[in-house]
């Protein structure tokens, strides 16, 4: 039912749905730290999707130095893991996904943003701490989203040109980082409309895991 060799997975907004504790960590960051009051249109245009450094220099307009970019890091990172912990729930039909693709023997492997220690968090809460043995993580890449080099290095890993790969995101710059890559992307609506995902250049919308798995059904 799925006519691609892997399946590439972003994790915030698409493994799991913890958009709102970010977006509040950011807002609590921001104003902090740099004395920003971001709006809704901040949050949606400049901090949804890509590695804190590059957010950071989205939001001022300059590159922080490494100990400044550490520094708004753990803060941030540490607010999002308080109100997150106990709170979050994985995307709808996301075990049953996972399921049909190991029936089916078509692996997949998580492209993310998120730091390792997020990236455990982030499992762990979902009960999923061994479903993701690949990853592909901020720290490993030169470049994050939306440059391609975050699904470059997924489809290698996966041992496939990024053409046979299916992407699924949720942000502006991960759908871009897919298509540039040469993937093709279906996008879940958790965070951003259909209307701009699918200018962004996602193939499919899909509202959850649920969803998708009655689209691919029907073809």
């Amino acid at each position: 039912m799925i006519p691609f060799k892997g399946v590439l997975f972003d994790m915030d907004g698409v493994l799991v749905d913890n958009n709102r504790f970010h977006r509040q960590a950011w807002k609590e960051t921001a104003k902090e730290l740099l004395g920003l009051d971001l709006s809704e249109h901040d949050l949606d245009t400049k901090v949804d999707g890509g590695r804190n450094p590059e957010i950071q220099e989205r939001l001022t307009g300059k590159k922080p130095t490494p100990e400044e970019a550490q520094h708004l890091h753990n803060f941030k990172e540490d607010l999002y893991r308080k109100a997150a912990k106990g709170n979050m729930q994985e995307v709808a039909g996301l075990s049953a996904y996972l399921q049909l693709l190991q029936d089916a023997g078509i692996p997949y492997a998580m492209v993310t943003s998120a730091d390792r220690v997020n990236v455990e968090f982030g499992l762990t809460e979902l009960g999923l701490s061994h479903a993701f043995p690949l990853r592909i993580m901020g720290e490993d890449v030169q470049n994050g989203k939306p440059h391609p080099e975050p699904y470059l290095k997924g489809a290698a890993l996966l041992g496939f040109d990024p053409r046979d790969c299916l992407v699924h995101e949720d942000a502006i710059f991960g759908v871009q980082s897919g298509v540039n890559s040469g993937a093709t992307v279906c996008a879940l609506s958790t965070t951003q409309t259909e209307e701009k995902l699918r200018e962004a250049g996602a193939k499919w919308v899909v509202r959850d895991f649920l969803e998708w798995m009655r689209e691919v059904g029907s073809q």
